[in-house]
Protein backbone atom coordinates (compact mmCIF):
# COMPACT_ATOMS: atom_id res chain seq x y z
CA UNK A 1 0.00 0.00 0.00
CA UNK A 2 1.38 3.40 -1.00
CA UNK A 3 1.66 6.44 1.26
CA UNK A 4 -1.20 8.01 -0.68
CA UNK A 5 -3.50 5.09 0.02
CA UNK A 6 -2.55 4.68 3.67
CA UNK A 7 -5.51 5.45 5.92
CA UNK A 8 -3.23 6.51 8.79
CA UNK A 9 -2.92 10.01 7.41
CA UNK A 10 0.06 11.99 8.56
CA UNK A 11 -0.10 15.47 10.00
CA UNK A 12 0.77 18.40 7.80
CA UNK A 13 3.38 20.89 8.95
CA UNK A 14 0.56 23.44 9.19
CA UNK A 15 -1.34 21.31 11.68
CA UNK A 16 1.83 20.53 13.63
CA UNK A 17 2.43 24.27 14.01
CA UNK A 18 -1.10 25.34 14.90
CA UNK A 19 -2.50 22.41 16.85
CA UNK A 20 -1.89 24.17 20.16
CA UNK A 21 -3.74 26.90 22.02
CA UNK A 22 -1.01 29.53 21.94
CA UNK A 23 -0.58 29.49 18.16
CA UNK A 24 -4.32 29.17 17.52
CA UNK A 25 -4.96 32.25 19.62
CA UNK A 26 -2.41 34.23 17.59
CA UNK A 27 -3.91 33.05 14.31
CA UNK A 28 -7.45 33.83 15.47
CA UNK A 29 -6.41 37.33 16.52
CA UNK A 30 -4.72 37.89 13.15
CA UNK A 31 -7.87 36.85 11.28
CA UNK A 32 -10.27 38.87 13.40
CA UNK A 33 -8.17 41.87 14.50
CA UNK A 34 -8.78 40.89 18.12
CA UNK A 35 -6.45 40.86 21.13
CA UNK A 36 -7.34 37.73 23.10
CA UNK A 37 -4.54 36.67 25.43
CA UNK A 38 -5.86 33.89 27.68
CA UNK A 39 -4.94 30.53 26.11
CA UNK A 40 -7.29 28.76 28.50
CA UNK A 41 -10.21 30.34 26.65
CA UNK A 42 -9.37 28.17 23.64
CA UNK A 43 -11.07 24.76 23.61
CA UNK A 44 -9.61 22.46 20.95
CA UNK A 45 -12.12 19.85 19.80
CA UNK A 46 -10.61 18.46 16.60
CA UNK A 47 -12.03 15.06 15.68
CA UNK A 48 -9.40 12.45 14.86
CA UNK A 49 -11.46 10.45 12.37
CA UNK A 50 -14.67 11.49 10.66
CA UNK A 51 -16.72 11.04 7.51
CA UNK A 52 -14.25 12.24 4.90
CA UNK A 53 -10.62 11.78 3.98
CA UNK A 54 -7.75 13.58 5.70
CA UNK A 55 -9.85 15.00 8.50
CA UNK A 56 -6.72 14.89 10.67
CA UNK A 57 -5.47 17.88 8.72
CA UNK A 58 -8.30 19.93 10.21
CA UNK A 59 -8.17 21.96 13.39
CA UNK A 60 -11.34 22.96 15.20
CA UNK A 61 -11.67 24.94 18.39
CA UNK A 62 -14.13 27.06 20.34
CA UNK A 63 -13.35 30.62 21.38
CA UNK A 64 -15.78 33.33 22.44
CA UNK A 65 -18.81 31.15 21.64
CA UNK A 66 -17.54 30.58 18.08
CA UNK A 67 -16.76 27.16 16.63
CA UNK A 68 -13.81 27.70 14.29
CA UNK A 69 -12.95 25.09 11.68
CA UNK A 70 -9.55 25.56 10.06
CA UNK A 71 -8.25 23.40 7.25
CA UNK A 72 -5.05 23.52 5.28
CA UNK A 73 -5.21 22.70 1.56
CA UNK A 74 -2.55 22.53 -1.16
CA UNK A 75 -5.12 22.11 -3.94
CA UNK A 76 -8.25 24.23 -4.55
CA UNK A 77 -11.41 22.41 -3.49
CA UNK A 78 -14.85 23.81 -4.25
CA UNK A 79 -16.37 20.93 -2.26
CA UNK A 80 -15.21 22.41 1.04
CA UNK A 81 -18.72 23.63 2.05
CA UNK A 82 -20.08 20.10 1.72
CA UNK A 83 -17.09 18.61 3.53
CA UNK A 84 -17.41 21.14 6.33
CA UNK A 85 -21.14 20.46 6.56
CA UNK A 86 -20.38 16.80 7.32
CA UNK A 87 -17.66 17.80 9.75
CA UNK A 88 -19.60 20.46 11.67
CA UNK A 89 -22.60 18.14 11.99
CA UNK A 90 -20.32 15.55 13.62
CA UNK A 91 -18.81 18.16 15.93
CA UNK A 92 -22.15 19.63 17.00
CA UNK A 93 -23.50 16.15 17.65
CA UNK A 94 -20.53 15.56 19.94
CA UNK A 95 -20.88 18.92 21.68
CA UNK A 96 -24.61 18.47 22.32
CA UNK A 97 -24.51 14.74 23.06
CA UNK A 98 -26.11 15.19 26.49
CA UNK A 99 -28.79 17.60 25.31
CA UNK A 100 -32.35 16.65 24.43
CA UNK A 101 -32.80 17.83 20.86
CA UNK A 102 -36.54 16.98 21.07
CA UNK A 103 -37.08 19.38 23.95
CA UNK A 104 -39.05 22.57 23.32
CA UNK A 105 -36.22 24.54 24.89
CA UNK A 106 -33.73 25.75 22.24
CA UNK A 107 -30.23 24.33 22.55
CA UNK A 108 -27.55 26.98 22.29
CA UNK A 109 -24.58 26.13 20.07
CA UNK A 110 -21.40 28.05 19.19
CA UNK A 111 -21.54 29.98 15.93
CA UNK A 112 -19.57 28.04 13.27
CA UNK A 113 -16.92 29.77 11.14
CA UNK A 114 -15.07 28.05 8.34
CA UNK A 115 -11.61 28.84 6.96
CA UNK A 116 -9.31 27.15 4.47
CA UNK A 117 -5.63 28.08 4.40
CA UNK A 118 -4.45 27.49 0.86
CA UNK A 119 -0.80 27.24 -0.20
CA UNK A 120 -0.95 25.35 -3.50
CA UNK A 121 0.67 26.27 -6.80
CA UNK A 122 -2.55 26.88 -8.73
CA UNK A 123 -2.98 30.69 -8.92
CA UNK A 124 -5.54 32.10 -6.49
CA UNK A 125 -6.35 35.57 -5.19
CA UNK A 126 -5.91 36.56 -1.57
CA UNK A 127 -9.41 35.41 -0.68
CA UNK A 128 -12.03 33.11 -2.22
CA UNK A 129 -15.49 32.38 -0.89
CA UNK A 130 -17.20 29.03 -1.43
CA UNK A 131 -20.92 28.58 -0.75
CA UNK A 132 -22.79 25.34 -0.26
CA UNK A 133 -25.64 26.72 -2.41
CA UNK A 134 -23.22 26.84 -5.37
CA UNK A 135 -23.19 23.05 -5.26
CA UNK A 136 -26.97 22.70 -5.49
CA UNK A 137 -28.07 21.11 -8.76
CA UNK A 138 -30.91 23.61 -8.85
CA UNK A 139 -30.25 27.27 -8.20
CA UNK A 140 -32.19 28.67 -5.23
CA UNK A 141 -32.58 32.39 -4.62
CA UNK A 142 -32.87 32.16 -0.83
CA UNK A 143 -31.52 28.72 0.16
CA UNK A 144 -32.87 27.19 3.36
CA UNK A 145 -29.44 25.73 3.99
CA UNK A 146 -26.21 27.65 3.44
CA UNK A 147 -22.62 27.22 4.55
CA UNK A 148 -19.88 29.68 3.64
CA UNK A 149 -16.17 28.84 3.60
CA UNK A 150 -13.49 31.50 3.28
CA UNK A 151 -10.30 30.35 1.58
CA UNK A 152 -7.20 32.42 2.29
CA UNK A 153 -4.11 32.23 0.12
CA UNK A 154 -1.15 31.91 2.48
CA UNK A 155 1.54 31.70 -0.18
CA UNK A 156 4.35 34.22 0.13
CA UNK A 157 3.22 37.66 -1.02
CA UNK A 158 -0.48 37.11 -0.26
CA UNK A 159 -2.61 38.38 2.64
CA UNK A 160 0.34 40.41 3.93
CA UNK A 161 -1.68 42.04 6.72
CA UNK A 162 -2.64 38.69 8.22
CA UNK A 163 0.92 37.42 7.77
CA UNK A 164 2.38 40.37 9.63
CA UNK A 165 -0.13 39.85 12.44
CA UNK A 166 0.73 36.15 12.78
CA UNK A 167 4.48 35.54 12.65
CA UNK A 168 4.18 31.74 12.69
CA UNK A 169 1.94 31.79 9.61
CA UNK A 170 4.38 34.10 7.84
CA UNK A 171 7.33 31.86 8.70
CA UNK A 172 5.44 28.77 7.55
CA UNK A 173 4.73 30.50 4.24
CA UNK A 174 8.41 31.37 3.83
CA UNK A 175 9.42 27.77 4.58
CA UNK A 176 7.03 26.41 1.92
CA UNK A 177 8.41 28.94 -0.57
CA UNK A 178 11.96 27.79 0.16
CA UNK A 179 11.05 24.12 -0.25
CA UNK A 180 9.52 24.81 -3.66
CA UNK A 181 12.50 26.89 -4.72
CA UNK A 182 14.97 24.14 -3.84
CA UNK A 183 12.84 21.43 -5.49
CA UNK A 184 12.68 23.51 -8.68
CA UNK A 185 16.49 23.67 -8.66
CA UNK A 186 16.80 19.86 -8.81
CA UNK A 187 18.31 18.93 -12.21
CA UNK A 188 15.84 17.14 -14.50
CA UNK A 189 18.35 14.36 -15.15
CA UNK A 190 18.56 13.46 -11.43
CA UNK A 191 18.16 9.70 -11.12
CA UNK A 192 16.90 9.43 -7.54
CA UNK A 193 14.28 12.19 -7.52
CA UNK A 194 12.86 11.17 -4.15
CA UNK A 195 16.24 11.46 -2.43
CA UNK A 196 16.83 14.82 -4.13
CA UNK A 197 13.46 16.14 -2.93
CA UNK A 198 14.22 15.00 0.61
CA UNK A 199 17.57 16.78 0.43
CA UNK A 200 15.83 19.95 -0.81
CA UNK A 201 13.41 19.90 2.12
CA UNK A 202 16.27 19.32 4.53
CA UNK A 203 18.14 22.25 2.98
CA UNK A 204 15.10 24.49 3.51
CA UNK A 205 14.89 23.39 7.16
CA UNK A 206 18.60 24.14 7.66
CA UNK A 207 18.24 27.61 6.15
CA UNK A 208 15.26 28.41 8.37
CA UNK A 209 17.13 27.27 11.46
CA UNK A 210 20.21 29.31 10.52
CA UNK A 211 18.03 32.41 10.10
CA UNK A 212 16.05 31.83 13.30
CA UNK A 213 12.82 31.04 11.43
CA UNK A 214 10.86 28.51 13.52
CA UNK A 215 14.24 27.26 14.69
CA UNK A 216 13.00 25.59 17.90
CA UNK A 217 10.16 23.91 16.03
CA UNK A 218 12.42 22.53 13.29
CA UNK A 219 15.08 21.38 15.76
CA UNK A 220 12.48 19.54 17.78
CA UNK A 221 10.40 18.09 14.94
CA UNK A 222 12.85 17.78 12.06
CA UNK A 223 12.10 14.11 11.27
CA UNK A 224 8.34 14.63 11.38
CA UNK A 225 8.55 17.73 9.21
CA UNK A 226 10.60 15.85 6.62
CA UNK A 227 8.08 13.01 6.62
CA UNK A 228 5.10 15.36 6.36
CA UNK A 229 6.67 17.35 3.50
CA UNK A 230 7.58 14.18 1.60
CA UNK A 231 4.04 12.88 2.01
CA UNK A 232 2.60 16.18 0.82
CA UNK A 233 4.95 16.22 -2.16
CA UNK A 234 4.05 12.62 -3.08
CA UNK A 235 0.34 13.41 -2.76
CA UNK A 236 0.56 16.43 -5.06
CA UNK A 237 2.59 14.39 -7.55
CA UNK A 238 -0.03 11.62 -7.36
CA UNK A 239 -2.86 14.09 -7.99
CA UNK A 240 -1.04 15.58 -10.99
CA UNK A 241 -0.57 12.07 -12.41
CA UNK A 242 -4.25 11.24 -11.96
CA UNK A 243 -5.28 14.51 -13.66
CA UNK A 244 -2.87 13.84 -16.53
CA UNK A 245 -4.21 10.31 -16.97
CA UNK A 246 -7.80 11.56 -16.85
CA UNK A 247 -7.03 14.18 -19.50
CA UNK A 248 -5.37 11.60 -21.73
CA UNK A 249 -8.24 9.17 -21.27
CA UNK A 250 -10.73 11.90 -22.14
CA UNK A 251 -8.67 12.94 -25.15
CA UNK A 252 -8.44 9.35 -26.42
CA UNK A 253 -12.17 8.88 -25.94
CA UNK A 254 -13.00 12.08 -27.84
CA UNK A 255 -10.50 11.25 -30.57
CA UNK A 256 -12.04 7.78 -31.00
CA UNK A 257 -15.54 9.25 -31.32
CA UNK A 258 -14.28 11.67 -33.95
CA UNK A 259 -12.84 8.76 -35.89
CA UNK A 260 -16.18 6.96 -35.68
CA UNK A 261 -17.99 10.02 -37.06
CA UNK A 262 -15.56 10.26 -39.98
CA UNK A 263 -15.84 6.51 -40.57
CA UNK A 264 -19.65 6.70 -40.79
CA UNK A 265 -19.48 9.73 -43.10
CA UNK A 266 -17.21 7.79 -45.45
CA UNK A 267 -19.68 4.91 -45.52
CA UNK A 268 -22.46 7.36 -46.34
CA UNK A 269 -20.39 8.64 -49.26
CA UNK A 270 -20.11 5.12 -50.73
CA UNK A 271 -16.76 3.95 -49.40
CA UNK A 272 -16.51 0.31 -48.41
CA UNK A 273 -15.94 -0.64 -44.76
CA UNK A 274 -12.38 -1.72 -45.44
CA UNK A 275 -11.63 1.54 -47.29
CA UNK A 276 -13.16 3.61 -44.47
CA UNK A 277 -11.10 1.72 -41.87
CA UNK A 278 -7.92 2.30 -43.86
CA UNK A 279 -8.61 6.01 -44.30
CA UNK A 280 -9.37 6.51 -40.58
CA UNK A 281 -6.51 4.25 -39.43
CA UNK A 282 -8.81 2.28 -37.16
CA UNK A 283 -8.82 -1.49 -36.81
CA UNK A 284 -11.94 -3.63 -36.92
CA UNK A 285 -11.50 -4.49 -33.21
CA UNK A 286 -11.12 -0.80 -32.27
CA UNK A 287 -14.12 0.08 -34.39
CA UNK A 288 -16.27 -2.47 -32.56
CA UNK A 289 -15.06 -1.11 -29.20
CA UNK A 290 -15.77 2.57 -29.86
CA UNK A 291 -19.09 1.74 -31.50
CA UNK A 292 -20.42 0.18 -28.27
Amino acid sequence: MSEIENENYKDTVFRMLFNNKRELLKLYNALNSTTYENEDDVIINTIGESTFMKVKNDISFILDYELNLFEHQSTPCSNMPLRDLFYVATLLKTITSEEDVYSSKPIKIPAPRFYVFYNGTVPMGDREVYRLSEQFEKGVKDPDLELIVTALNINKGHNCEIMEACETLKHYSNFVSLVRQYIREIPKETADKKAAVKAAISKAIDKCISEGVLADFFNQHRAKVLEACMWDYNEQLHEKTIKKESFEDGFDSGFDKAKLTIFNNLLDKGFSESEARELTSVSKEKLEKISM
